[in-house]
């Protein structure tokens, strides 16, 4: 098993720690981009009240409800639609990376278990949750900023999948999405190679516009 990831049974038996649950709802698409590139899959993300790309979940109480019954929960919170997920759907548990704030309103770190899920649904189910996400959920505009798909295509000007990744990611859901759409054969070994190249390769260039943007404001900070 690999580094830090355990068996749900084992998740549940480990003391003195709390769990978050999440998942990644995706469906096969036949629709096209400008009628010409496919588009294949829509897999579903959320940004986050922090500007962290995520998948939606949250903090469950195993003691008091299952984890598949406490993500549904919050998938009603978030997404307005209580999406029902199954032990089937879980595709690993492991330690999160130590101390750990789950959000703002926690100052204290504590330690923490993750639980990730995939569920397959079918198109008109996934635009039902988009709809639901911006018309009932509860924590829309406030816990979750919009919910966002996943390009997962590359465009002639190299955009698409690779500039997608660029963005920040809350904890290891940047390796989760880039886990499941290889074990899902969503995308090519070879096609998510040239993305992430084309990722780093943005990714420099967008730190030297940060780092003209902060001189800028420390020469605005500077007294007259």
């Amino acid at each position: 098993m690999a580094s830090g990831q355990l068996s749900r049974e084992e998740a549940l038996a480990c003391s003195g720690y709390r769990h978050a649950c999440h998942v990644m709802l995706y469906s096969d698409t036949k629709t096209q981009l400008f009628g010409k590139i496919p588009i294949r899959h829509i897999v579903l993300m959320q940004m986050r009240y922090d500007g962290l790309l995520g998948f939606p979940g949250g903090l469950v109480n195993p003691s008091k409800e299952t984890l598949e019954a406490g993500l549904t929960r919050e998938l009603l919170e978030e997404v307005g639609v209580a999406v029902p997920v199954s032990e089937e759907d879980l595709v690993a548990s492991r330690y999160a990376p130590a101390p750990f704030v789950f959000s703002s309103s926690s100052s204290s770190p504590y330690r923490l278990i993750t639980h990730f899920y995939v569920k397959k649904m079918e198109e008109e189910q996934i635009r039902e949750v988009e709809r639901a996400a911006v018309s009932t959920a509860t924590d829309h505009g406030l816990e979750v900023l919009g919910m966002v798909r996943v390009p997962l295509y590359t465009t002639k000007s190299k955009g698409g999948l690779g500039s997608f990744l660029t963005h920040s990611f809350i904890g290891n859901s940047r390796s989760q999405l880039v886990d499941s759409v290889l074990r899902l054969n969503m995308v090519s070994a070879e096609e998510l190679h040239r993305a992430l190249t084309h990722s780093l390769k943005t990714y420099s260039h967008t730190a030297g516009d940060l780092r003209a943007a902060l001189a800028l404001t420390e020469a605005q900070r500077k007294p007259r």
